[in-house]
């Protein structure tokens, strides 16, 4: 039996932090060391930074990589240790992965498959390495082999896949399974979206078993550049069985998870399912290295228990902790004295509200009180999360004559709830002054029948300068609180409900939305307890409530029902589906609703679509919890002014004409 101790980390970077980086790895690195780890796989990028964007191209990006590397790789005496890192080379750049081996850089393995899609813009920067290329790299004084290597380190062959490697159907690991690999790292930035941590786990899992290997995978942690978040997954597999995997969600600069595997059982196994690689070994790219393996401390590992079991409420649950943990790291990376939010009495200001509110109970279980506070730019004078949460979130109810007492009564139980500071405000004085004022310069009275959206708009628009005045006296992030269904139409007022520095719900849908606001009412989170004061926001039906109340304003009969918004969206977005296609899907998925006012849904969609691409262009910057979203900047690009879909649509009345023939 020959074993080793093998360690996933997953670090909570910052891109172009060069310290705090350094510090961070350096820290995991200790922790390796003190656990007498053998093989330690970093995520990728670690050093620099996944999200650099165009930063990547910068010279002192790459430069200030080596010069990290350089000072790290002394820490990884008696370890064999894989960094992250930008490098160029004949003049393109490569995302690459460094094994260090006792103290000492033998290669650099280069990414082969770069994510291109989704949120990825990896192509842009960087070049994919051509498979069973090997060449050799310039590194100071040095040089070093770089390309598509397996390195033998002391008898244990290592290779690497680097994130996106693993997805493709050409993998390298095929390739490194014939050269008899033994372990085969997975330095990984991988976004979070809903169910993704279980596509992960089979991806290794199946590695494992398929390439007859030990597959160990690194994943980064937390909020690291502003919009996509990572869920810290990391995971250690052998032939098809999950030895370990580290704990989702910290709130911790790092975790260490590490495992025993067998090497002599993963031959074995692989013995077994491919009797002809020896004769196909590349000794070429084959880098060797002495290591002395010590035996590692005796470890058991007990049946593995995954507390991610499948349950009704797993996305509720992935909701709460990846957007709880995206504000925080959010908050204390932006160097922020808190958060402000016009607290409407509505579903989606409460959301964002209690989300505050639950990033700071979770920071403080994982953190305690004094460690929140230390990783505040300005911690305030809290000893317990009541103080915490009024010293950080402010929330204020603005209203104007058509505000009712059920929103002011819901928004302050909320506030009250979650121990917020909250204040009452009426700001329909302003609105009335802004109204006469142009009344006066037009000549004519604005009417409701005649300045519906103006009057509207108005209102909200007056609300949005008294919570910029409480963010700035606060040093605080304005948080907007539209939510992705709105975005899909634009059914907000710019610079009034969409104003903010960012926009936490931006990528959930409002029924998911609503959904989820009835379970944390009832149930909530594991670890901490429901809010049953959002019983009087899930009570109302949505509405801007911005008309007169004669009016009975809701979202609904605004726009229409928003679980067929979005599935409207879905399909038509995300899928790329035609008018005539989408209403044919909705006749079958919403059967309840007659044909023709399908058919007006499905066009005053595209129509606001189309319409409202400037508004989605202007949104503050939004979290990403789903592989699919409306974000212009990082998923779905759209012209501004466009042909507004209409040929598109009277097609669509073409083939509503024909389902009416069916019909009968």
């Amino acid at each position: 039996m020959k074993s080793l101790r093998t360690a996933a980390v997953a670090l909570n970077q910052l891109p172009l932090d060069w310290d705090g980086n350094a510090e961070r790895i350096a820290n995991a690195l200790d922790e390796a060391r003190d656990r007498e780890c053998h093989v330690v796989c970093l995520p990728e990028l670690c050093i620099s930074g996944y999200g650099c964007e165009d930063a990547f191209f910068a010279e002192p990006t790459r430069r200030l990589s080596r010069t990290l590397l350089m000072e790290l790789v002394p820490r990884t005496k008696g370890m064999i240790v894989s960094f992250g890192l930008p490098l160029l080379h004949r003049s393109a750049l490569y995302n690459s992965a460094c094994l260090a081996v006792d103290g000492r850089i033998v290669g650099f393995a280069a990414k082969q498959a770069l994510a291109g899609d989704g949120i990825h813009y990896e192509p842009r920067w960087f070049k994919p390495w051509p498979a069973g290329v090997h060449a050799t790299i310039e590194f100071g004084s040095a040089q070093y082999p770089i390309g598509d290597l397996l390195f033998d380190c002391g008898g244990i062959r290592i290779g690497f896949e680097i994130c996106e490697d693993a997805w493709v159907a050409q993998r390298p690991g095929i390739a490194l399974s014939r050269d008899n690999v033994d372990v085969i790292l997975n330095p990984s930035a991988s976004h979070f979206a809903f169910g993704k941590y279980w596509q992960r786990r089979r991806l290794v899992l199946e590695a494992s078993r398929s390439l007859g290997v030990s597959y160990v995978y690194a994943n980064l942690l937390g909020n690291e550049a502003g919009r996509a978040i990572y869920d810290g997954t990391t995971l250690i597999a052998t032939s098809g069985e999950l030895v370990t995997e580290g704990r989702r969600f910290s709130y911790r600069d790092h975790e260490l998870t590490t495992g025993v595997v067998d090497v002599e059982a993963t031959r074995t196994a692989r013995a077994r399912i491919a009797a002809d690689h020896a004769h196909q070994q590349d000794q070429m790219r084959t880098v060797s290295c002495s290591f002395d393996y010590a035996p590692p401390p005796y470890e058991v590992h007990a049946p593995h228990q995954d507390s991610w079991q499948r349950t009704d409420s797993e996305q509720e649950e992935e909701f709460t902790r990846i957007t709880a943990l995206g504000l925080f790291d959010y908050l204390r990376k932006s160097r922020a004295g808190g958060f402000v939010i016009s607290l409407s009495g509505g579903a989606d200001s409460a959301a964002c509200a209690c989300l505050v509110r639950i990033a700071l109970e979770f920071a403080a279980l994982d953190l305690g009180i004094e460690g929140v506070k230390r990783r505040l730019a300005s911690p305030p004078e809290a000893t317990d999360l009541d103080a915490l949460s009024a010293a950080l979130l402010t929330t204020a109810y603005q209203a104007t004559n058509n505000s009712s007492d059920v929103t002011r009564l819901a928004a302050r139980k909320v506030a009250t709830a979650i121990a917020s500071t909250h204040y009452e405000l009426d700001v329909d004085d302003l609105a009335t002054g802004y109204r006469q004022l142009i009344e006066a310069a037009i000549d004519r009275a604005l009417t409701w029948d005649q300045d519906d959206l103006t009057l509207q708009n108005i209102q909200a628009r007056t609300r949005a300068p008294s919570v910029w005045m409480l963010a700035n006296i606060n040093n605080a992030l304005l948080l907007s609180t539209s939510n992705r269904s709105e975005a899909a139409v634009g059914y907000a007022t710019m610079d009034g409900d969409t104003a903010g520095g960012l926009s936490p719900i931006a990528g959930i849908d409002k029924a998911f939305l609503r959904q989820w606001l009835r379970w944390l009412e009832r149930t909530g989170p594991r670890d901490l307890r429901p809010i049953p004061e959002l019983a009087a926001v899930n009570a109302q039906q949505p509405t801007a409530e911005l008309r007169p109340a004669s009016s009975k304003q809701t979202d609904e009969a605004d726009l229409m029902p928003y679980p067929l918004l979005d599935a409207v969206e879905a399909r038509a977005i995300r899928d790329k589906h035609s008018p005539a296609q989408v209403l044919r899907m909705m006749h079958v998925e919403f059967p309840t609703y007659q044909l023709d006012q399908l058919a007006a849904w499905v066009e005053r969609f595209y129509r606001l679509f189309a319409r409202n691409q400037w508004k989605r262009e202007r949104y503050a910057p939004s979290f990403h919890v789903d592989d699919a979203n409306l974000d212009p900047k990082t998923w779905c690009r759209f012209p501004i002014l466009s042909g507004g879909f209409d040929r598109e649509l009277r097609e669509m009345h073409e083939e509503l004409e024909r389902m009416r023939a069916e019909d009968v």
